[in-house]
């Protein structure tokens, strides 16, 4: 596939000046192993410079750049052009990720996502004195957390899920991922105090294993793999409560 000439749809939005998003065309050049992201730069660069985005690193690592792009939740910058059109003329469209105030344009405000990541607890609960070094694990016991150590908090699970979009009060798959992360950690004492934040009607029993948030995660983690994990041991420790 040879260098071609693509059409940009991305959705626009100022709160300050329009009364609601419309859509702006933009005609770029383009190469196949281009990413979704250096196509929008070369837009807010080069073409119209008051085009809002979030990026940083670039390299899928901090997880600032998801979007919606034809449709679908990625990271701009680890989706290939090649991946997205078939020909040249093309178009790809680019949106903010769903179910949360846009600030302006492709970016969103993340307060309420931060503010149930934050509910789980997601830190080593711990009691009795600290080692006088590390704190170890065996590779059996970090094999059980290292599929969801991989994530990155850019939000796309979270944002493919309806129950995301119909209920702003719940956690969400990435808060509830990072519960599983730490209540599983062989090193952590802290998990009944987790499992009374996500054993709740807008916690795990919200999840209705749709697998939206595994079709969007750009790590590829088996989300919904681990919250049934985490729903057994919440059952479980229920069980062990009315006993």
């Amino acid at each position: 596939m040879a260098e071609m000439q693509l059409n940009l749809e991305i959705k626009r939005y100022n709160p300050e000046e329009d009364d609601e998003p419309h859509w702006e065309s933009y005609e770029v050049p383009a190469d196949p192993l281009d990413s979704a992201l250096s196509l929008l730069l070369h837009v807010k660069w080069h073409i119209d410079g008051t085009l809002s985005l979030r990026k940083s690193c670039a390299h899928g690592i901090c997880g600032s750049d998801a979007m919606q792009i034809n449709g679908e939740n990625k990271l701009a910058c680890s989706v290939l052009v090649q991946d997205l059109v078939d020909e040249d003329g093309d178009t790809i469209t680019y949106a903010p990720l769903p179910s949360a105030p846009v600030v302006k344009d492709l970016i969103i405000d993340q307060s309420r996502f931060f503010e149930k990541y934050r509910e789980v607890k997601p830190w080593l609960i711990t009691d009795g004195p600290a080692p006088e070094r590390e704190r170890e694990q065996s590779p059996e016991e970090h094999a059980m957390i290292e599929d969801a150590t991989k994530c990155i908090m850019c939000g796309a699970c979270t944002h493919a899920c309806p129950s995301t979009w119909a209920d702003p009060d719940y956690l969400g798959p990435a808060a509830m991922l990072k519960a599983y992360r730490y209540t599983f950690d062989s090193r952590d004492d802290g998990a009944e105090e987790r499992l009374d934040v996500v054993d709740s009607p807008d916690g795990l029993w919200k999840c209705y294993t749709i697998f939206n948030c595994n079709e969007a995660c750009p790590k590829d983690i088996d989300i919904t793999r681990w919250l049934s994990a985490l729903k057994r041991r919440a059952a479980t420790s229920q069980a062990s409560t009315t006993a």
